[in-house]
């Protein structure tokens, strides 16, 4: 993608920055410091909204010659926000709930500059099988669950309990990017 201005991706998750290196985006990442506590009667699509444009929105305002990209992602389980998990109990809670059920995994981008400010919202339909409970202390304890919305990564360890999804595949991953490159080929 060629820009005139600098691309910042507001956001340190690592899965993030090498799907944008996979479409060949050039750019540096500034993260952005915020809540992110669910307000009163958020839904996802809101929630995740919300954060991607302040995420944008903290990093813009020292970079302001700049297109800056955040993004949030959450899962949602029969209402239920599923974000990071707070410790390993919270992972075996969301694995447990997501276990044998589908869910939702959204995603929302915001592409800021100083003149506009564009959004995408991506939801993909992500099923599990049935995860005993072996097998979820074992996920658990290698690790993967514990910076992951929903307490799991689809392109690691919990793929063999995937067996469909119905959606953008790199959604769930944390980065639509379909969606993503046609905001940065409007952004200004």
């Amino acid at each position: 993608m060629s820009t005139t201005k600098p691309i910042i991706l507001a956001s340190a998750s690592p899965r993030r920055r090498e799907l944008l290196t996979q479409i060949g985006v050039d750019f540096t990442v500034i993260t952005a410091d915020i809540d992110e506590t669910p307000l009163p009667s958020e839904d996802h699509r809101t929630y995740t909204l919300r954060l991607a444009e302040e995420k944008a929105r903290a990093v813009l305002v020292n970079h302001p010659d700049s297109i800056v990209i955040g993004a949030d992602t959450t899962v949602t389980l029969h209402g239920e926000l599923l974000g990071k998990p707070r410790d390993a109990e919270d992972a075996k809670r969301m694995l447990t709930l997501l276990q044998d059920n589908t869910h939702e995994v959204t995603t929302s981008i915001a592409v800021l500059t100083t003149e506009e400010t564009l959004t995408a919202v991506e939801t993909t339909r992500v099923t599990f099988t049935a995860i005993t409970a072996e097998q979820i202390a074992g996920y658990i304890a290698s690790g993967e669950p514990m910076d992951k919305a929903g307490a799991y990564a689809i392109q690691g360890i919990a793929a063999q309990w995937i067996p469909r999804i119905e959606g953008d595949y790199f959604n769930v991953v944390g980065l639509p990017l379909a969606a993503l490159a046609s905001l940065l080929r409007k952004a200004k």
